[in-house]
Parts: structure tokens; sequence; C-alpha cells
């Protein structure tokens, strides 16, 4: 288990995390495992919590991935290199654009979409 914000994650939450990360990238386990110098089931085995990761190696995955370890563990974040683009974007704009652009993320997230 591993401690996140106050709430414990299980292997297999990691797991399952990391192939949702993995999928957005538009990567294949297979890919990735050999990307990180490992065997071809490395990622695999991860995923499907037959195995866990050092911390060398999950820097190296969120290096991989283009996230940070913190972006990892956002569990609500279902794609923190797209949030964090959108996030520097939304920095450049003037206070009013700004100010347009959050009621409507607060309508579209009030109602669903």
């Amino acid at each position: 288990m591993i401690p996140v914000g106050g709430v414990i994650m299980e292997l297999l939450d990691f797991g399952k995390r990391l192939a949702k990360l993995r999928t957005i990238k538009n990567v294949s386990a297979r890919e990735m495992s050999l990307a990180l110098g490992q065997n071809e089931s490395y990622i695999n085995k991860i995923e499907n919590a037959k195995f866990h990761a050092s911390m060398t190696t999950f820097f190296e995955i969120c290096f991989y991935l283009e996230i940070t370890p913190e972006e990892f563990f956002e569990i609500d974040n279902n794609d923190p290199v797209q949030v964090r683009e959108m996030v520097t974007d939304y920095k450049r704009l003037n206070r009013d654009a700004q100010a347009n652009i959050a009621g409507l993320v607060k309508g579209m997230a009030r109602d669903g979409r």
C-alpha cells in the first residue's frame, strides 16, 4: 500500500493508474517496458500488481510519461499533461479572458459534461 494524501493506494490501484496514463500517452506496455530498459513484460507486471516498481523506476516512469510524481497520484486528473498545458495557457490570458474561461469550466462541471 502506498500513502497518497491521507489515502492508501493499493498496488492494484497503482497499476490501474499507470495503465490509464500509459494509454493516454498511446504507448503499449511492452514499448514502455523496453523504453525504460526493462524486459518486455515489466510494465504489464506492475499494472497487474504482480510486481512493484522501485522509487528510481517510479521516477523514470513519471519522466517517460512526462508527468510529475504528484500528477501520477492525482487520481481525479484524467490527463495530467493536458491539464498542465491548459493551466500554462490560462496564465497567459488577461484577467477578463480568465474569468470567462473559469465561468465556462464551472458551468460545464456543474452540468457534468
